[in-house]
């Protein structure tokens, strides 16, 4: 079953087994990696577009149209295809019958909602690490688009079959958590009444912080004011980073996020019998020469007035491919933030992980190098990395910005765009660009009731099949409707253009799958969606002109049948696709 889902699979397969059964009279073992089986840009050239004959015509010493002339009969001969065509300087156009559309419908309802699952993947571990923002505050919609790409993604990658965890670094061992702590102090003392006036420069200025100011006050009272300098600093960067995480969980779950393991910076630095994980990927790289004690260069351009050329504790990054070795530990002794990013890339090598992908700010482009030079280091080459950029979100309303919240200071929070129009036109919409294109958001647009808003057309279209199997039960009373009866019906019944365009659309469904786990484009899945729900709401349209055309027909009881199991067939991957973006399939709108 599983090798029939994705046709184009299939057939790819064939076309390779054609060529090499072919006697192209060469020695030479033939590269069959570019060869692919697609569907035609135009669908008037048919069902495939094969580019066989274009990729291998040098490999065996022809011109394409030459070549493509001895693997026209051989195609020929498939029961399964109707015509084959020869176009352009050498494009194979191949039409499949009608019989194989309503076999490919029959296999849909068979494998239910399982139809494109579980094609690529092998169980393969992979972790997919997102958001991971600093704890001082609530999600702002900076982090929105990078939480909607990372969460979507792991769900793509499971569906395919990957065994996925969903990862969040906290980046609680840095300078901004004793900011955070000594924002916190303030409101603090806010809580126990004093006026505190103006938050002073390099403070958080957001309201957030009043509320776990006021719990720390009712627990502790004025102890703190009493309290040693470090011992205080300690307690409030620890109750600080609990209640900012507890913040960021819901503003995520809102979002309809979650994660299945949130990982510490801060302990990697924590030492256990006197060694942090941080030492101890130090001793394994110095054991590899991966570390040494050298002279970096100067930066290039105007050099700092506080650079100096010093020894330093290096990891040789510029043997894997980075542009400079980097440093991992900073003039005062402490450890740089590259050090604890090496250290955690360890400890997720250690967990078995065969593939990892971070997903991260367009601002972290310098990162890619030296995370691709870490993974080749600690995992000998055996670790696929992967990095994907997202690019900023711009909020508008009715096309101009949008003001700043006063809730967070200085930005807009990602809970107030939920709160506005809902977490499944926030997945959806953050997701109808590559990410690495800026997005426009547009308020007013993504509540839309029409054509334009993608969101409410894929959604919209899932409701439309609910209401015609409502409409059914209650017109025909006898018909039966279930999944296994839907699944015996006369398949062969649907036989109109717009119905066999939408079982082809509906066909391409494991492909886009595919294709989008293997390069992490989850946008891939959203756009193939709004083309599907595209192709059946102009099919329900013609339906009004001409009444033959509908889904239900009172005096055509297997006609209305195979016709539901083939809306049966859209809804199972429309709710697929939805899932996997992270929004509802909704069995009415109004």
């Amino acid at each position: 079953m599983k090798s029939e889902m994705n046709l184009f699979s299939t057939f790819e397969n064939k076309v390779k087994k054609i060529i090499q059964d072919i006697d192209f009279e060469t020695d030479k073992a033939l590269d069959l990696s570019r060869l692919a089986v697609e569907p035609p840009r135009d669908s008037s050239h048919g069902d495939l577009a094969i580019n066989a004959a274009m990729v291998l015509a040098k490999q065996v010493g022809t011109n394409p149209r030459e070549l493509a002339g001895k693997i026209v009969p051989e195609l020929e001969k498939l029961p399964e295809i109707s015509a084959v065509q020869i176009a352009g300087p050498g494009f194979i156009n191949v039409t499949l019958t009608p019989a194989f559309w309503s076999e490919h419908l029959a296999i849909i309802l068979a494998a239910g909602s399982d139809y494109g699952a579980g094609l690529l993947g092998q169980g393969k571990k992979v972790n997919v690490e997102y958001v991971s923002a600093n704890p001082t505050g609530p999600m702002h919609v900076g982090h929105c688009r990078g939480a909607v790409v990372g969460d979507a993604l792991a769900n793509l990658l499971e569906f395919a079959g990957y065994d996925v965890t969903r990862e969040y670094y906290i980046n609680d061992a840095g300078a901004q958590i004793d900011v955070l702590a000594n924002s916190l102090y303030l409101r603090y003392r806010e809580a126990l009444g004093e006026d505190i006036g103006a938050i002073p420069e390099g403070l958080y200025p957001g309201e957030y912080l009043i509320g776990p100011a006021k719990a720390l006050a009712a627990d502790k009272g004025d102890a703190l004011l009493s309290m040693d300098e470090k011992e205080r600093l300690e307690l409030l960067r620890s109750f600080a980073i609990d209640e900012m995480m507890k913040l960021i969980r819901s503003d995520l779950a809102a979002l309809n996020v979650h994660h299945d393991v949130f990982l510490s910076e801060r302990s990697l630095h924590e030492k256990i019998n006197g060694v942090s994980e941080i030492d101890r990927m130090l001793d394994e790289l110095r054991v590899q020469d991966l570390v040494y004690d050298g002279h970096l260069p100067p930066p290039k351009g105007e050099v700092p007035d506080d650079w100096e050329d010093r020894e330093q504790t290096l990891f040789r990054s510029t043997r894997f491919g980075d542009d400079i070795d980097r440093p991992l530990i900073k003039s005062d002794g402490s450890y740089t933030y590259f050090a604890a990013d090496v250290a955690y890339f360890r400890d997720k090598y250690q967990r078995g992980f065969e593939r990892m992908v971070f997903i991260l700010g367009a601002d972290h482009g310098g990162y890619v190098k030296r995370l691709k030079a870490v993974a080749q280091a600690i995992s000998g080459g055996k670790t696929e990395l992967d990095v994907l950029l997202c690019q900023l979100v711009k909020l508008l309303r009715a096309g101009k910005p949008v003001q700043m919240s006063k809730r967070s200071g200085n930005f807009i929070t990602l809970r107030e765009v939920v709160d506005e129009v809902g977490s499944d036109a926030v997945r959806f919409m953050m997701l109808y660009r590559k990410a690495e294109a800026p997005l426009d958001f547009d308020f007013q647009k993504v509540t839309e009731q029409t054509r334009d808003n993608p969101v409410f057309y894929v959604q919209y279209a899932h409701a439309r099949t609910c209401s015609v199997f409502r409409q059914a039960g209650e017109e025909m009373k006898g018909l039966a409707l279930g999944d296994e009866d839907l699944a015996n019906a006369d398949l062969s019944l649907l036989s109109d253009k717009g119905e066999l365009d939408l079982i082809r659309k509906l066909a391409e469904f494991p492909r886009i799958i595919e294709q989008a786990a293997k390069s992490d484009e989850p946008h891939r899945l959203a756009f193939y969606l709004n083309d599907l729900a595209s192709v059946f709401h102009s099919h329900w349209n013609r339906g009004k002109e001409k009444p033959e055309l509908r889904f239900i027909n009172d005096k055509n009881a297997k006609l209305t049948q195979a016709r539901l199991a083939m809306l049966r067939a859209l809804a199972l991957v429309l709710a697929s696709g939805l899932a996997i973006i992270g929004a509802d399939a909704p069995q009415e709108m109004r």
